[in-house]
């Protein structure tokens, strides 16, 4: 069913505003599953960068109380106690099944915002009030059957309700994965059993401040502290996320500021000691940067380089350092920030150090069109256009399709990803035979 198809008998006019947040369940570990079947009722938990940390658990893996983030080395014989499969991540295949999902998300409703590769906002404000815990039930459910990944549904009046409904939903195994916050009894009860740190835009130090500070402890009690007031003390989001638990929606697409820093960075699948390699990983991470930079609009008038030993080698002394190349001009262009990061490499690197670690920040971010020229530099139209036509074949034909010299074609350093299963959508080589 999808939103063309039912319009007509959806859709009426004047209805209050209704947001839906739609979760992917367990995504990484939900994508993973749809190509093995035999692993639907498994434990599945999926690995961090050089297999280091657990990034996602599936069901059967939380039940067991493996924490997120855990090392994995530190949880290895738990993991292997009950049969667990344990994966590197498949950047791959979690990209490509995520736009699948949008996607089909896409077809229900004329208004989706992307929030994350999981997750998106569905407006459906305008559909009739009856029917929207049905209509929210066949999008979990078409998802589903399209897709293969299981999603939650949380439907209320503001994006923050909607988060929160779309938690508690998880939480609780809400029938039909969906809950519709305006059609409880007792909001004030549902806000009451969430803990202030469960909320979105809160995080731990925060909520610890409102604790010791407020004795703020549930989103109930956020909810009924004075905005304004809240706002003299902390800031104008916090005024926001207040407003829009009392029912106010006042967080849109256009209120989304773009970032103040950018920042790339990796750790190496094995020591790097040269300072070519070096720069070819510092390379990568500028034209990742760039493209978040281009991507919201926005220049940059200094890049950060950062090169770090390993600070858990207690026979090699740790070794960091970081420098930055400032700019005439504040630019989106790789091949200059390119040529800053290296000038910047160049002070920083020490030949004999077995290095861990480099990144890249992009700092001094305004938006392209409020930037102040220099009266002597020379405009210079055709890097834009480059940029334009950079971007525009990567986003078309995959990732690094064009790509800097700088970057290298061999990188022995990349990272570790010993239990990665095949990119079934994205390689050819990878489809599955039957």
């Amino acid at each position: 069913m999808s939103y063309e198809n039912s319009k007509e008998s959806h859709i009426i006019y004047d209805h209050p505003r209704r947001i839906a947040l739609v979760d992917c369940n367990n995504f990484y570990a939900s994508c993973e599953r749809v190509f093995k079947p035999a692993w639907q009722h498994k434990p599945v938990a999926v690995l961090s960068n050089n297999d280091g940390c657990i990034i996602a658990r599936s069901n059967e893996v939380k039940a067991a109380g493996i924490p997120m983030g855990a090392p994995y080395f530190k949880c290895k014989k738990e993991l292997d106690a009950i049969g667990a499969i344990v994966l590197s991540s498949n950047y791959s295949l979690y990209g490509d099944m995520s736009a699948r999902v949008m996607d089909t998300l896409a077809q229900y409703t004329p208004d989706m915002e992307i929030y994350s590769i999981d997750e998106a906002w569905l407006d459906l404000t305008g559909f009739k009030l009856d029917t929207l815990t049905d209509y929210g039930r066949q999008i979990v459910k078409d998802t589903h059957r399209f897709t293969g990944i299981p999603v939650s549904m949380g439907i209320a009046p503001t994006k923050v309700l909607a988060k929160l409904a779309n938690r508690v939903c998880k939480k609780q195994n809400i029938k039909g994965q969906v809950f519709d916050l305006t059609q409880v009894d007792d909001l004030d009860a549902v806000l009451a059993s969430v803990d202030i740190e469960d909320v979105w835009g809160i995080g731990r130090k925060l909520s610890q401040k409102l604790r010791e500070k407020h004795q703020i402890k549930t989103a109930l009690d956020l909810k009924n502290t004075d905005a304004n007031q809240m706002r003299r003390l902390y800031s104008v989001v916090m005024q926001r996320l207040i407003l829009e638990l009392q029912g106010h929606p006042c967080l849109f697409a256009e209120d989304v500021e773009p970032k103040k820093q950018i920042i790339a960075s990796r750790s190496f699948g094995e020591r790097v000691t040269s300072q070519d390699d070096l720069m070819q990983a510092i390379s990568m991470h500028t034209a990742r940067a760039c493209e978040k930079l281009r991507s919201q609009g926005s220049v940059a008038g200094s890049i950060s380089v950062s090169i770090r030993t390993s600070p858990f080698q207690a026979r090699e002394p740790f070794f960091s350092r970081h420098a930055s190349t400032q700019f005439v001009t504040p630019t989106a262009d790789t091949s200059l920030m390119i040529k800053g990061a290296s000038e910047a490499l160049k002070h920083i690197y020490k030949k004999g150090p077995k290095y861990a670690k480099a990144g890249v920040m992009l700092n001094d971010i305004q938006q392209a069109n409020e930037i102040q020229q220099d009266f002597f530099a020379e405009p210079s139209p055709k890097s834009d256009a480059l940029m334009g036509v950079l971007d525009a074949v990567n986003q078309r034909y995959g990732k690094n399709t064009l790509f800097y010299g700088s970057q290298g074609v061999q990188h022995k350093w990349q990272m570790k990803r010993n239990n990665m299963t095949p990119r079934f959508t994205t390689s050819w080589s990878d489809i599955p035979k039957v």
